[in-house]
């Protein structure tokens, strides 16, 4: 009989063992933050949809010339893409991202005439993301804190553990990163658009450079970021919260 309990209860004490793998089951923050970014990117299809609107002003511009039509030009393809996420019955977010980006970019181009200006908004949003990440960064409430927060029952929890406030600064670092060199390589090209230093024909290596420097440089931000984030397995939880 108690052979035969024991026997009973030998499945029970084989799947007994797979709670004690269960830290490999209890997801980490490195997972956590990898998810996060994957949704506030919106995927290829997100990346695509956000930068489509600024190279369809661009290639319009150098075939056009005329600064108002490039822009209707680019204002129309917001409208095919919106429309088309609504039809899909999917998030239309990051389409209302770019449209909001190009909407500012046609108020500061149809004020000065200058195609150039068609930067301004990239380097004014840059500047401002590096403000507010270095603020943070020295105030030890670093702005992908509030990422892994969404994961947790307690949006603040992450700040009691050292380790994952330490974890969410190098991020927010490399994060900050590709801000900082936009900046220091076209605020100074612009500048000298501007002051006529630098001839019209320039906006097209400006507007190459506004590209060069977009994704590329945040694809590499992100890839060191998920370096960081694959060597480490932060607890969500840590014990002493």
């Amino acid at each position: 009989m108690s052979e035969t309990r024991a026997e009973a209860n030998a499945p029970g004490e084989e799947e007994r063992v797979s709670p004690a793998a269960e830290p490999e089951a209890v997801e980490t923050v490195e997972a956590a933050v990898r998810r996060q970014l994957g949704k506030a990117l919106g995927g290829k299809r997100g990346v695509i949809e956000a930068a489509i609107p600024t190279i369809t002003f661009t290639v319009a511009w150098l075939i056009t010339e005329e600064l108002k039509l490039s822009l209707y030009i680019s204002g129309a393809v917001v409208v095919a893409l919106l429309i088309v996420r609504v039809l899909q019955r999917s998030t239309v977010q990051f389409v209302l991202n770019s449209a909001f980006g190009i909407a500012i970019a046609a108020v500061f181009v149809a004020k000065s005439g200058n195609a150039a200006d068609i930067a301004l908004p990239g380097l004014i949003i840059n500047a401002a993301y590096a403000v507010v990440m270095f603020i943070s960064i020295i105030t030890r409430w670093p702005v992908m804190g509030f990422l892994v927060g969404t994961m947790a029952e307690d949006p603040l929890s992450w700040r009691k553990d050292p380790g994952i406030v330490k974890l969410c600064t190098k991020l927010t670092w490399l994060l900050m990163a590709p801000n900082l060199v936009r900046l220091a390589v076209q605020v100074p090209l612009y500048a000298a658009i501007k002051m006529g230093l630098l001839s019209q024909e320039w906006v097209v290596a400006q507007l190459g450079l506004k590209y060069a420097m977009g994704w590329p440089l945040q694809i590499a931000s992100f890839a060191a970021m998920g370096w960081v984030l694959a060597r480490g397995r932060t607890p969500v939880s840590s014990p002493a919260a």
